[in-house]
């Protein structure tokens, strides 16, 4: 039962957001901006967000020259091109909102470790470059195989290296700490811990019902509009949309003394992914060798997957290298038929902004943006 107390003073809202993720909270900041004097509340149903926003490798991603080269096999330039725009205006804003000092920006760029079967790429540098100069203002990919040695990669795989100079690398922790106190300070209210189990709209409002884990029963709060920024989790609430979720396997070492690693990396068209953080190697990826057992949303460590890392982070990134695991994680993304975020107006009240595909460091704040920009419409 709730008290009259609770009724009265906890249980309206102008607009709730459902999420307190990388998009949620963004969306509750830009509807805190836009609507000064009114009441923003965010639900997370975790202690922490759910997906991957606190569980990610801290890659502002763009897309790899082979991930760029292979979605136009199947999606038109000029779409190619608008995405990867998106993704950079995302982290445009996100940096200019936080402050690299916040996050732990480092522009630094990019590289990809090409195959011997990927060696084709290098020869399609100089047109993705043509592609993306409009955006990036100069050439997103060049050649750096002078620096194979450098990082001590094995040579019988990394037959070339591609910088991608658009890309950067920020403290995954730092940024969603950030966001958490930016939206603190801004008034909005953030409850944790509290799952929204589903909604209903009427004509003047929507009634929110939400889990209370503590009495067991079901608290109805009231909103003039819903944002649902549930990513992978989408399907709980809006069963029909497309999202198929993808669950990513991470790794950590601990800290290696000499390493040669500076930066981050892809390979095998961004499915693998490694990066230096604090003197230790973060290593995620594998999802392509189980695409099947990797669709579900349930956080597990995937014990086929975690092998295939650890195989080759030993044969391709630290070969004669003596190190040990630290920690083993795993995260939730979000996919679809298409890379394109779904940003809609599903009624006048109802919002949503979801299916990152996998670049939610980048496109989050772009995709928060465009949908406060519906409510305005609305």
């Amino acid at each position: 039962m709730f008290s009259y107390w609770e009724q009265q003073s906890f249980s309206y809202y102008d607009h709730i957001v459902v999420g307190a993720g990388i998009v949620g909270l963004s969306a509750a900041i830009e509807l805190k901006e836009k609507y000064p004097q009114q009441r923003v509340l965010v639900l997370e149903r975790g202690l922490l967000p759910t997906g991957a926003s606190t569980r990610n490798a801290g890659f502002a991603c763009m897309g790899s020259a082979t991930e760029l080269l292979d979605d136009l096999q199947h999606t038109p330039e000029a779409d190619v091109v608008a995405l990867f725009a998106a993704r950079k205006r995302g982290l445009e804003i996100l940096r200019t909102r936080l402050c690299d000092d916040k996050i732990g920006y480092k522009a630094n760029g990019s590289y990809e470790l090409i195959s011997e079967q990927e060696m084709g790429v290098m020869n399609r540098l100089d047109y993705l470059n043509r592609l993306l100069q409009p955006i990036t203002g100069n050439a997103a990919f060049r050649s750096a195989d002078n620096k194979i040695k450098e990082f001590g990669f094995a040579g019988s795989y990394s037959q070339a290296l591609i910088e991608n100079t658009c890309e950067g690398e920020l403290n995954t922790g730092m940024m969603m700490r950030a966001l958490t106190d930016m939206a603190i300070q801004k008034g909005i209210e953030i409850k944790t811990g509290a799952e929204v189990t589903g909604y209903h709209e009427s004509e003047k409002t929507v009634s929110v019902q939400v889990k209370d884990p503590f009495r067991n029963e079901l608290w109805t709060l009231s909103c003039a509009t819903i944002t649902i920024c549930t990513n992978a989790f989408t399907k709980q609430l809006l069963p029909n949309e497309d999202i198929t979720p993808g669950r990513g396997q991470v790794l950590i070492t601990d800290a290696i003394p000499g390493l040669k690693i500076k930066g981050i990396f892809h390979f095998d068209q961004g499915f693998y992914y490694f990066r230096e953080i604090d003197g230790r190697v973060l290593f995620g990826g594998g999802r392509n060798i189980d695409f099947a057992g990797e669709e579900t949303t349930e956080i597990a460590l995937n014990e086929k997957i975690q092998a295939d890392l650890e195989e080759k982070l030993r044969t391709i990134i630290l070969p004669d290298t003596t190190y040990t695991i630290a920690q083993r994680w795993a995260g939730i993304m979000a996919f679809g038929q298409t890379k394109y975020p779904i940003v809609k107006a599903l009624s006048g009240r109802v919002f949503g902004a979801f299916r990152l595909g996998g670049m939610g460091v980048a496109l989050g704040t772009e995709v928060a943006r465009q949908v406060v920009a519906l409510h305005a419409d609305s």
